[in-house]
């Protein structure tokens, strides 16, 4: 039997996952990394340490499978979007992996958006105006003399970073230049005007490829540390959104995909680029007749941590209530309160937000508290105020993309019963759950099929998706969310002129 890897490099950990052609996981490996926050608002990693994981994955998913290695066809790659690192010329980074959530150029950010540039680049390529985009951190750079910034050979993402590693040659695929804020979804180019804003050359970024571009030539020490075969292929792939779409099976007009992991999104694949003035939501190109559109938030599984920490359970306890994990008590805790939470709404912007108001300087809140609130409703405050958020993308996506016809989901929250629940509660419509929760892996490793030749096309993966089970709406929960979602959405008008007063006071003190 044939297998595929696929390798999904993200937030905070590598996973590599081992497949059938008929997408069932054989084996699986995951390998954490820290994020480093040197400085308020920084977001930072250890490119080298990612690297170092990303083999160590790779290694262990080869021992655990207990199959032939001539049998692996193919290793496909995924990787999360908006990092950022400063090579010199023999190859060396010389600065850390920026990552999508650093914050330091939000005055960058708003100085860009504010103007006519800011509006016609975002139209060329479909990277909304914010500090997540390597666009505006190269701006920061030049602005702040920022050591590395003089000194750079190649501006590159990590996806990029392992490709130089591994195979000796800078190219980057067609999704995550897009991400970068300076690659015209339109020609399929670096765009002149982005860039001469940055202030660096084309010559600095990699050539951009097809996702289903074939690297061969791994290196010797990547061969002898993972046990894989020295002429293996490794195929390009894609960013984990477009992935994640594809490996749920929402490849076809309608089909929304909903990932929440660390942060989430909320995305549909497009025949066609599809931008406006109103810059709410991202398009990005995947091939060179798809791509994908839709709008993340920073805020997802990492409000569920958050809340952990806030109002956890004490380890002890835990012990006497059967060995539960942190988050399964959480989720417990939040099933004994009803919808709505007894009127107490959160507004989940605790690291600033994306779409659709692309505001770093956004700040979490609960609002309508009463002396009757306990944590259990806190706790279910902020796991229905994720969703609310993602709603407020989706009604953005549907009026450049068209109404949602099905919805599948992928992720962290896919494990959560309650959370798709919620989900369908808030959406008012079915939710369609895969097996397999690493939908960015399996996407990877599908286009590794195709491009070795496995398979015959992306959209024959939808043959290839074992699916879970589906989560119907109740009628009366959603009628609960349909009475407080206008409140919610109000709520960030009222509180917008606000929040830059408050982020400017944290980051002074």
């Amino acid at each position: 039997m044939n297998y595929a890897i696929g390798l999904d490099i993200g937030t905070t950990s590598a996973k590599a996952v081992l497949f059938t052609k008929e997408g069932h996981v054989i084996s699986e490996s995951e390998e954490t990394y820290p994020v480093y926050h040197p400085e308020p608002s920084w977001v930072e990693q250890n490119p080298i340490k990612i690297e170092s994981s990303a083999i160590n994955a790779l290694k262990n998913i080869v021992e655990k499978a207990g199959v032939s290695r001539t049998d692996i066809r193919v290793v496909g790659i995924s990787s999360a979007m908006h990092s950022l690192i400063c090579m010199d010329e023999d190859g060396h980074a010389i600065s850390p992996s920026i990552t999508w959530a650093d914050g330091r150029s939000v005055h960058q950010a708003e100085k860009v958006k504010s103007t006519n540039n800011g509006v016609d680049i975002y139209l060329k390529t479909g990277t909304p105006i914010h500090p997540m985009s390597p666009l505006i951190k190269l701006i920061w750079m030049k602005e702040t003399n920022y050591p590395p910034y003089s000194k750079t050979s190649k501006f590159i993402s990590i996806k990029e970073y392992l490709i130089k590693k591994w195979f000796n040659e800078y190219i980057v695929d067609y999704s995550v230049a897009s991400a970068t804020g300076m690659f015209n979804i339109h020609t399929f180019e670096w765009d002149e005007h982005a860039l001469a804003i940055t202030g660096i050359q084309k010559e600095q970024l990699s050539t951009p490829v097809a996702p289903t571009h074939v690297c061969e030539g791994l290196a010797k020490y990547v061969v002898e540390v993972t046990g894989l075969r020295a002429d293996i292929p490794f195929v390009i792939g894609a960013s984990d959104g477009p992935l994640a779409n594809l490996g749920i099976g929402a490849i076809s007009p309608g089909d929304v995909a909903i990932t929440v992991g660390t942060s989430g999104a909320i995305r549909q694949m497009a025949e066609k680029p599809q931008t406006d003035e109103l810059q709410e939501i991202f398009c990005y190109g995947v091939t060179k007749n798809s791509w994908i559109m839709g709008g993340p938030t920073n805020n997802g599984g990492i409000v569920l941590h958050w809340l952990k920490e806030i109002v956890g359970e004490h380890h002890m306890y835990l012990a006497e209530q059967g060995g539960l994990s942190a988050y399964e008590r959480l989720t417990q805790l939040a099933q004994t309160v009803d919808p709505g939470a007894n009127g107490l709404l959160f507004l989940p912007y605790l690291n600033g937000e994306r779409a659709p108001y692309w505001n770093a300087n956004a700040r979490g809140s609960f609002i309508g508290l009463t002396l009757a609130h306990q944590k259990e409703h806190l706790i279910r405050a902020g796991m229905e105020g994720v969703i609310f958020s993602l709603l407020t993308v989706s009604e953005a996506l549907e009026r450049l993309a068209g109404p949602s016809k099905n919805i599948l989901a992928s992720g962290g929250f896919a494990r959560s019963t309650l959370w798709l629940q919620i989900l369908a509660d808030i959406f008012g419509q079915e939710v369609q759950v895969p097996k397999s929760h690493q939908s960015s892996a399996w996407g990877a490793a599908w286009i590794g099929l195709v491009g070795i030749g496995e398979a015959k096309s992306l959209t024959e993966i939808k043959h290839y998706i074992p699916m879970e089970k589906s989560y119907i709406p109740n009628d009366s929960n959603h009628q609960v969310y349909q009475t407080l979602y206008p409140t919610f959405k109000n709520l960030y008008v009222s509180l917008q002129p606000h929040y830059k007063n408050l982020s400017d006071f944290q980051r002074r003190h």
